[in-house]
């Protein structure tokens, strides 16, 4: 995701149609200050003006990929009616999705140690649990929670105990129901997970590694934006929301984590990522 900082003003440039990037394609400040606002309305990304390097990089990949020769162009693009899926093109490309199996280790350890001891009673008398994956990248996160599950109650693929993993990226969607990743990455699986958890495989020349089925049972994926309505109508035990709302201006950071309290059970938790603060 993108770095944080402040929200883009007009008086970041003297001149609404000065040219702010030398390059291939004519950028100006009224077309960063459009694209701006059409990220941050989308999905909440505030957009500093020092970012207008990062911007012109990643979004002249998009203007050569569908053929257009100015920014001005591209905005009125995104800007249209028939410009749905190049705005969703857009974010996609205007967003990193940096991401590992156990991050931030604690957090798995609290679920394991603190959390998923007392639901276990809940479950086993025939109740039910919910965790959700906010913002859950290629799947790497709800699938480190899968196995933590499965290593605190191994029969849970039997119990009422579902984890929902959203995104706003469909690539992102999709590669996390795939379910495959490169060898390299079972790197941060701890050991005694390795062999039940993962099932290794070669794709041509390269190795890598399938989530087992038990773990890819436990989790669902959709696409979702956290600023669009949710169409969950139940409430969840748990919910990790990490390294996403630093992307997030703090009016909407106070918005969105007033929804997550909403849609939380009371006593629930909220796990959000090492930089940030409430």
């Amino acid at each position: 995701m993108l770095p944080n900082s402040s929200t883009v003003s007009g008086s970041a440039h003297s001149h609404p149609e000065a040219a702010i990037r030398e390059g291939e394609f004519a950028f100006t400040s009224a077309d960063f200050r459009r694209i701006a606002e059409i990220l941050h309305a989308e999905c909440g990304i505030a957009l500093g003006a020092n970012k207008v390097n990062l911007v012109y990089s990643r979004l002249a990949k998009r203007l050569r990929a569908i053929g257009l020769r100015s920014f001005r162009d591209y905005c009125r693009l995104i800007e249209s009616e028939d410009g749905a899926e190049e705005r969703a093109a857009m974010i996609a490309a205007m967003t990193t999705n940096v991401t590992r199996f156990f991050r931030e280790q604690h957090h798995f350890d609290f679920l394991k140690h603190k959390v998923l001891p007392r639901l276990t009673a809940t479950l086993r008398a025939g109740g039910r649990a919910r965790i959700w994956s906010a913002g859950c990248s290629s799947g790497e996160e709800p699938y480190s929670i899968a196995m933590t599950v499965l290593q605190a109650i191994p029969e849970a693929a039997d119990l009422d105990i579902k984890i929902l993993a959203t995104d706003l990226d469909p690539n992102m969607i999709a590669h996390g129901r795939e379910g495959v990743y490169p060898e390299s990455l079972a790197e941060s699986v701890p050991k005694e997970l390795l062999r039940t958890c993962l099932v290794r495989e070669k794709q041509g020349s390269d190795k890598v590694f399938r989530i087992a089925d038990k773990v890819r049972s436990l989790v669902r994926f959709n696409i979702l934006n956290l600023l669009a309505p949710w169409p969950m109508k139940g409430v969840f035990d748990v919910i990790f929301c990490r390294n996403v709302m630093i992307y997030f201006d703090d009016e909407t950071q106070a918005k969105l984590c007033k929804r997550f309290g909403e849609v939380l059970v009371p006593g629930g938790i909220l796990c959000i990522g090492h930089s940030e603060r409430l």
